[in-house]
This record gives C-alpha cells, structure tokens and sequence, in this order.
C-alpha cells in the first residue's frame, strides 16, 4: 500500500515533467527552427500552423488532465443512497458489504478513500479514481495526449533530420537511431541537446502508442457497456444499443467535448444529480 501510495505521488509529477519539457523543446527548438527566414515567413506557414496544432493539442490535453483531477469521486456515501459515510467505509474495509451492493460498479478505493460510481479503474497518472463523473475527461485526455506525443515526434523527426542531415525514408533508420546515437554520444561526435531530443523521440512514441492503445481499448468497453472493473470482477452487465452507451459516457453534447475541454454535461450522471 505504501508503494501504491507513493507511485500516486510520483506518476502526477513525471507526467507533468514530460509535459513541461515537451512544451519547451517545441517552443522554443522546434518551431523556431521551422522558420527559414522571419522577414519573409507567410502568415499561413508551414511553422505557424504546427505551433497552432500544438498548442490546440496541449490545451486539450492539459485541460482535461486537470478536469479528471478536479471531477473527483463521490464523497464517502453521498449522493448514492449508500447510507452514512462512517458505516459504508467500515463495510467496505471488513469485507461485510459487496462492493456493488449499492449501485452497480459501485466501488471503495482505499487509495482514494472515497465511493466511485461506475468505478473503472484508479489512475496514477492523475491520482485520482475514473468513474462515470470523469471518463468522458478521462477519455479526451488520453486521445489528445496521444495526438500531442505524435506532433512532438515528427517536429522532433524533422529537427534531428535537419540537424544530423540523415534522411527517415527508410524505417529501420527510426529503430538504429538510438544505438547509433549513443555511440557517437560518448564519442563526442554528437551534442548533448541532440542527444536529449532523440531519447525524448523514443519517449513521445512510447507514450503515445500508450495513450492510444488504452483509448482505444476504453472506447470498445464503452461500446459494451462495461467497465475495467466490471471485467476484472465477472460483472454481467445488461445489454443495450451501443449509443445509449456512448451517450451515458459523452453525453448529448459531445461534439463540444471534442474541440474544448469541458465537464461533462447530458450525462446519466448529471441529470441524476439535478434529479
């Protein structure tokens, strides 16, 4: 438990690390670099376009990272007619009460120590549990994540092009970068910033297969109607169209979800609470 508790410490802060440092890099290396000559840049550049697809990517991402913070999980037995709080954490901690005895899904995280509707899993990149208050963010947060690690990775494909003068025509010149870097790393043939960029290429691919990969693992057990939990647990879940699913998790107004990061709103769960 004390290992878990730290990595909920630790993984929020690494992960605003890398957001940090890629916010830089393509700041102030790559975009800069775009630019041949400044005086005679168009107003639709090549430079400038990238830098607004960034920043719009970042945005999303950074915004609903901090949103999945902020929709926290349900207080201790409040608003799930799951009786006074003190009664149910003691339920929950003596094995006495199933964990979805109160509502389906319901679930008590001891790392949280809060009640999770239609608990999904705990996260420890945000340190916070997904439940159906926050997949919606939580969703968004990994596709624009994903989206944001792969612009990074071709800005930084193109600066280590221009830098090194080596050509990516071929693909197996991505994989024996690496191993060729290090060796003229510490042969001195190569700077410590290319260095830096080129581990940091290895890092954005990692994390963006990541993130899309576990999207898109999440998008097909909406379309279910399920969630991690409910699988882990050998939950029967009951069937319904597939975009009654989507919109319990989206809501009705999804497609602004898409372009900015904002709170759910159409949900099951928001029209629970205004009930």
């Amino acid at each position: 438990m004390l290992v878990l508790r730290l990595l909920n410490v630790v993984a929020p802060a690494y992960f605003l690390c890398i957001s940090l440092v890629t916010f830089v890099l393509q700041i102030f290396l790559f975009i800069p670099s775009m630019f041949r000559d400044p005086s005679t840049t168009p107003l639709f550049s090549p430079a400038l376009l990238h830098g607004a697809l960034f920043l719009f990517l970042s945005a999303n991402a950074l915004g609903n990272y901090v949103l999945v913070i902020q929709s926290s999980p349900e207080d201790l037995g409040k608003g799930l007619n799951l009786g006074e709080g003190a009664e149910v954490v003691a339920d929950w901690l003596d094995g006495s009460r199933s964990p979805g005895s109160g509502l389906p899904s319901t679930h008590f995280c001891r790392l949280c120590a809060r009640v999770t509707q239609r608990h999904d899993h705990h996260c420890f990149f945000t340190g916070n549990c997904i439940g159906s208050r926050n997949m919606r963010n939580f969703i968004m947060f990994c596709l624009y994540t994903s989206l944001a690690c792969l612009d990074s990775l071709v800005a930084g494909m193109a600066y280590i092009s221009a830098a090194l003068s080596m050509s990516f025509a071929n693909p197996l010149a991505f994989l024996t970068l690496l191993p060729h870097s290090i060796s003229q790393f510490f042969s001195g043939a190569l700077l410590s910033s290319e260095m830096f960029v080129i581990l940091m290429l290895y890092l954005w691919l990692g994390i963006g297969l990541a993130c899309a990969g576990f999207c898109c693992h999440q998008m097909l057990l909406i379309l279910r109607g399920q969630t991690r939990y409910q699988v882990r647990k050998g939950m029967v879940v009951r069937a319904r169209p597939w975009r009654e699913n989507l919109q319990e998790v989206f809501g009705k107004r999804w497609l602004l979800g898409l372009l900015i990061p904002v709170l759910n709103v159409g949900s099951d769960y928001h029209r629970q609470k205004e009930k």
